[in-house]
């Protein structure tokens, strides 16, 4: 158990990497992963995700990265901040990888289930009996309590690769004291009692909320919305050269907030310029509205 998915990353990274080695992330992705690596002198390597594949892994650029140096690569499925999710055989590619080079995997499922329609959420560890796997995961999103600090490490090891690993993680979770004891307590009720009905009618709302902003914002000049297959977010690029005083990501972000008081990050926070990412969980009305203003936004700063 870990105070949150946060936590769990933190045990995850902190129990496979040491001081000099390195971690393969994935670009765009949480910046999380690497405040925690570069906190422990761990060097990062971003291997890209392509957006014209809905975010699938460059898998040639991913195995490029990796020497004898590495000491895990990180995957986030459904993503954050893209909104995507990885089919099986997209997974095994991945997997292939880790096991030419007898690298393990973290898996960060704190998204798991939260797809959208003609989408299959398939958890990574199901899919392999060699790779030793830790899936983290939480109660923050899918059940909508992120203030209740709840996550998981799940150990994923077959043929007791983890041996020292999970004594790691124990002695990692001791560290602090946390998370909290009564609201553990909750959680098989919350597994064996929330209604099957739930996730399904959860998927349906926020896929609805973000085809709203997918429809609304492809009226609007200078951007290009790349539809999501789940999670919580939509990833939009920006064309610069269309706009006539936008200077970057940020300065986009920087000038909407102010003149239309709309907040959304920068691509930069995901080490990917150009972008921008959009939350999709707001009211309907609510999106109606900012999307309204993002667009004539574009159309005041559009060449």
């Amino acid at each position: 158990m870990a105070s949150g998915c946060s936590g769990a990353v933190e045990m995850a990274i902190g129990v496979l990497c040491s001081e000099g080695q390195n971690i393969l992330l994935p670009r765009p992705g949480f910046c999380l992963y690497n405040t925690v690596a570069g906190s422990r002198n761990i060097e990062t390597r971003l291997y890209n995700l392509v957006a014209e594949k809905n975010w699938e892994v460059d898998i040639e650029h991913m195995e490029s990265l990796i020497d004898s140096n590495t000491a895990a690569i990180l995957i986030n499925n459904p993503s954050n901040p893209c909104g995507s999710n990885f089919t099986k055989a997209h997974l095994r590619a991945i997997l292939a990888v880790c096991d030419r080079h007898k690298i393990p995997l973290i898996s960060d499922e704190i998204y798991a289930d939260m797809v959208f329609s003609g989408q299959v959420f398939t958890p990574t560890a199901t899919l392999t009996s060699t790779v030793p796997i830790l899936t983290l995961g939480g109660l923050a999103k899918q059940w909508l309590i992120p203030g209740w600090r709840i996550g998981w490490i799940l150990v994923n090891d077959r043929n007791n690769a983890f041996a020292q690993v999970r004594q790691g993680l124990f002695a990692l979770s001791t560290l602090i004291n946390g998370p909290c004891a009564p609201i553990q307590a909750a959680i098989p009720r919350i597994f064996d009692d929330v209604p099957e009905s739930y996730l399904p009618a959860l998927n349906k709302q926020l896929e609805a909320h973000a085809r709203i902003l997918e429809s609304e914002l492809g009226k609007a000049p200078g951007i290009e919305v790349i539809s999501p297959q789940g999670a919580m977010y939509v990833m939009v690029k920006l064309d610069l050269q269309a706009f006539v005083d936008i200077a970057d990501d940020a300065d986009f972000c920087h000038k909407l907030k102010w003149e239309e008081n709309v907040e959304i990050l920068p691509g930069e926070c995901f080490a990917y310029p150009g972008t921008v990412r959009l939350v999709i969980t707001p009211p309907k009305d609510k999106l109606h509205s900012a999307t309204a203003r993002i667009a004539a936004f574009c159309r005041r700063h559009h060449i």
